[in-house]
């Protein structure tokens, strides 16, 4: 007799899911330059020669959407720890972008240091780009970019990276699920924050291993998954602000 297909746990798909469908999506910007739609041209139309000013607002949807269909598998609860979350938020993304000021405004340039960070972030998404084509255009974009940080990337990675990886490292054999949001072991935070950095550029390893390890504690000391979400959110909120007000795109 056949033996019936496992399934998925709803909540591995609901805490999994919605990440996978945010890298997913970063995709056929790829496939879009391989097959010759993307163009370097100033005659050309603005969505063949910047395709990520509207690829990225349907990356953004597509996540969203994923989130909200899945949000009764995952808890939040319980709502605690919020004053240490927004602060943790504060100094983390300080720290984060701490090099870049530091190499943009008092010229501190090294060659040794530019894995740390020290270097130019003017490459990347620029909303100002569409501007002169539609101010309504324009706007869109920018609060679409600040959703995309604030909301569905800080929801989307916490109850990845801290919802779901932290536990299923501490217990891979057995019901992960089980174990208690926030259980502490070594294996676990090191193996999660050097994910967690990974992910992001080689500029910011470093930031992001030392921002990893603060939400880490995070978790740990709140057993808060909305804590978690809370610290990312305000970082990510404030970095929007500093990219916005500094046209340092490479940051976002």
């Amino acid at each position: 007799m056949n033996q019936p297909a496992s399934k998925i746990d709803p909540r591995t798909f609901a805490h999994v899911a919605p990440l996978a469908i945010f890298m997913i999506a970063l995709l056929p910007l790829d496939i879009l330059k391989a097959i010759g739609f993307v163009v370097q041209d100033d005659a050309a139309a603005w969505y063949r020669t910047a395709p990520e000013q509207w690829l990225y607002p349907l990356q953004t949807v597509a996540t969203l959407v994923m989130l909200w269909r899945v949000r009764q598998s995952i808890s939040f609860a319980p709502h605690r720890g919020w004053l240490l979350a927004v602060v943790a938020g504060i100094v983390g993304i300080i720290f984060w972008i701490a090099p870049g000021y530091l190499y943009q405004h008092f010229g501190i340039r090294s060659e040794s240091l530019r894995h740390l960070g020290f270097l130019p972030r003017t490459e990347g998404f620029d909303p100002s780009f569409i501007s002169s084509h539609s101010a309504a255009l324009y706007w869109m974009a920018v609060s679409l970019r600040f959703l995309r940080m604030v909301v569905v990337v800080a929801v989307a990675e916490e109850i990845f990276w801290r919802g779901f990886l932290m536990r299923l490292v501490v217990d891979p054999d057995g019901d992960f699920w089980l174990v208690p949001f926030g259980t502490h072991r070594w294996k676990s935070f090191l193996i999660v924050t050097a994910a967690f950095a990974l992910v992001h550029s080689p500029a910011d390893y470093a930031a992001a291993f030392v921002y990893g390890a603060m939400t880490y504690g995070v978790a740990v000391h709140t057993k808060s998954l909305s804590a978690c979400i809370l610290m990312h959110a305000t970082a990510n909120l404030l970095l929007g602000c500093y990219v916005m007000q500094s046209q340092q795109w490479g940051y976002w």
